[in-house]
């Protein structure tokens, strides 16, 4: 039996301007992308410390987080690299304060060359598990909005 190898990511669903959702889109291995702030935890780090990390290194800012939202609940194998196993867990977030990064209006609004990636906001009435790319963000986007059906925004986010 082969020993397993797993990827473990942290992402945040980010809400600004108490009607969008903040997502990044990218371009790696010559595909773009459109996924949620966050990235690969590292030895040592708990989820928190990793998802609060990823934001610095991406947004350049701290995020409030709020809750664990969702954790993978089946077998998804990385896209990227054969043979790994990937388990991602989602948080709610909002920044502790207002954007210091540009913000694109159009989606892929730069060179598409590996590596390179910009931020957009998709309004909470548009956004839907086609928003996003990944298999493991369209469960959680089902899962964020299904909570945001039975709950409301206010009820999630607070003042965002």
């Amino acid at each position: 039996m082969q020993k397993p190898e797993y990827t473990v990511r942290i992402y945040a669903v980010i809400l600004l301007n108490k009607n969008e959702i903040l997502v990044t889109d990218e371009y790696h291995f010559d595909t773009k992308m459109t996924k949620f702030v966050g990235g690969g935890m590292e030895l040592g780090e708990g989820t928190l410390v990793c998802l609060q990390r990823e934001a610095m290194e991406e947004l350049g800012q701290e995020l409030e987080i709020l809750e664990h939202l969702y954790t993978t609940d089946f077998y998804q194998a990385s896209e990227f690299y054969f043979g790994k196993q990937i388990l991602a867990i989602y948080y709610l977030a909002k920044l502790k304060d207002q954007p210091k990064f540009e913000i694109m209006k159009k989606p892929y609004n730069f060179e598409l060359k590996n590596g390179n990636f910009g931020f957009r906001c998709i309004p909470l009435q548009q956004f839907s598990a086609e928003s996003v790319t990944l298999a493991t963000d369209k469960k959680a986007v089902e899962t964020f909005l299904l909570k945001l059906k039975n709950n409301g925004i206010q009820r999630i986010f607070g003042e965002a």
